[in-house]
């Protein structure tokens, strides 16, 4: 055998380069491959020993950061021993049990105001609620004076304050990835506890200027058990315990202010408990009911009043005009209480839409007693007609159509007859109906070379009730559109 240093016994050699005993009585095949495994076996190894030598660097590095950022109070003293000593105590009992009440400061956080239904009258709001207080159960030694943070684990076997939301629909604590809440407990016993949650809240909500209207919502904080002679449940800096989001925004409502109180809520079987506010005031935006519902009430009324320059004689044209703008108006009227509650009281919305509808309806009769006149009108020239059959040398049934090439000295040169009334200059292009009427001085003794004047009687297409209409209905409408907009803006 070989030796490292050069001796050799049975035959063979010392490699300095490789380890390896060579017989020279070897084949030459044999010798080949020891040779080139000894030559591969010093490079393994160096490869080998070098990343030996890297891991222990890294171990050496990383206890070297553990070392100098190592506290000593978050080390387990052993299995039994916990640092906290929760398993110590009776965490089922509040801090200082049977003394006096052990307050309980509270700050909010909103995250977002997420929706306000009107339907529902309530609100969504996401928000961090946080609560501290001092329990001295909790209280460890510590050289450097920092605090532990714990996830929700350990949330279930401590003592925490039972604060709920009063009147809430519905609550929860957001739980993507883990639940969202955190302890951190400080070396004299100082606890905060933070939690995410997303809460409905009951609104009470007055409707009687909508939407014209503002609201006032409250978010409500109790403790459900401890009455205030236990926990004192109160705000930690004041106003400065609610901060929220500025980019909070809603479609519908601009936010005016956030602000707290805080007063005692009495229950009769049960005690005072400490009551805590968040309190926001809504002011809601118009431009989007203006569009919807105002504008389109207004131009239906205004179409309406075109029906007073069409023709008193075109019932089909003013019949189905009429009809159309009110049953516009009943559609805009239900879509408008689809989307709010069934409130017992009349609404600034209800209001208008009402009035405009009563101005639409209001056009559908004034047609309607023009027909009538119209028809009484007709029926007692007829009868007039039928009862004095003297025609004074002209036929009584006589009828004489004044068209567009009609002129003022046309009618004038109806000798012998009286005019009742004299044709206008601006109406002298307008189709009339001229009727001869027998005059009661036909009989009288003052005959002008007939027995009788004939009075003339130009009947006009428009009635003198639409006439009065253009101007009665517009300025009424505007009077009224400045008295409410007056009293509700």
């Amino acid at each position: 055998m070989c030796k490292p240093g050069g001796t050799c016994t049975a035959g063979g050699y010392w490699s300095a380069e490789c380890p390896t005993l060579i017989s020279s009585k070897m084949p030459y095949f044999a010798k080949l491959l020891l040779l080139i495994f000894c030559l591969v076996l010093p490079v393994e190894s160096r490869k080998h020993r070098r990343r030996w030598w890297t891991g222990q660097l890294e171990v050496q590095r990383a206890s070297r950061i553990y070392k100098k950022n190592h506290d000593v109070t978050k080390t387990w003293k052993g299995k039994t021993e916990q640092l906290l000593r929760v398993n110590n105590h009776d965490f089922t009992m509040r801090p200082a049990f049977g003394g006096p009440a052990i307050p309980v400061g509270v700050d909010v956080q909103v995250e977002s105001l997420d929706s306000i239904s009107e339907v529902d009258m309530d609100f969504t709001m996401t928000l961090y609620l946080r609560h501290y207080w001092k329990d001295e159960r909790l209280s460890f030694p510590s050289t450097t004076n920092k605090s532990m943070t714990f996830d929700g684990r350990l949330v279930r076997k401590i003592w925490v304050p039972d604060v709920f939301f009063v009147h809430s629909k519905r609550s929860f604590i957001h739980d993507t990835t883990k639940d969202n809440i955190m302890l951190r407990v400080f070396p004299d016993g100082h606890v905060l506890y933070s939690m995410r949650i997303t809460v409905t809240q009951m609104c009470n909500m007055d409707f009687s200027r909508f939407p014209l209207d503002s609201q006032t919502c409250s978010l409500e904080l109790e403790s459900y058990a401890y009455t205030d002679e236990e926990l004192m449940l109160y705000w930690k800096n004041g106003n400065e315990s609610l901060k929220t989001d500025e980019k909070i925004s809603l479609s519908q409502f601009l936010i005016q202010k956030f602000h707290t109180t805080s007063r005692l809520a009495f229950y009769s079987s049960t005690g005072w408990y400490n009551r805590l506010y968040i309190n926001f005031t809504l002011r809601r935006h118009i431009f989007f009911f203006l569009l919807q519902t105002y504008f389109p009430a207004t131009l239906m009324v205004i179409l309406s009043w075109v029906s007073f320059w069409i023709d008193r004689r075109a019932v089909p044209a003013r019949v189905s005009l009429g009809i159309t703008t009110v049953l516009t108006m009943s559609t805009i009227i239900t879509g408008v209480n689809a989307s709010m509650p069934r409130v017992s009281y009349i609404k600034a919305v209800d209001i208008y839409l009402w009035a405009s509808f009563v101005f639409v309806f209001l056009s559908v009769l004034e047609y309607a007693a023009v027909n009538y006149l119209t028809t009484v009108q007709e029926r007692k020239e007829r009868k007039l007609h039928e009862r004095f059959p003297c025609t004074c040398g002209i036929p009584h049934s006589q009828t004489m159509m004044l068209d567009d090439n009609c002129s003022e000295s046309d009618a004038n040169s109806l000798a012998g007859y009286t005019r009742n009334q004299m044709v206008p200059e601006e109406e002298k292009q307008q189709k009339m109906v001229v009727h001869l009427a027998m005059s009661n001085e036909c009989h009288s003794p003052r005959k002008r070379g007939l027995k009788g004047h004939v009075g003339l009687r130009i009947i006009q297409n428009s009635h003198a009730i639409d006439k009065y209409s253009r101007l009665i209905f517009p300025g009424t409408y505007i009077f009224f559109n400045l008295i409410y907009w007056s009293v509700f803006s």
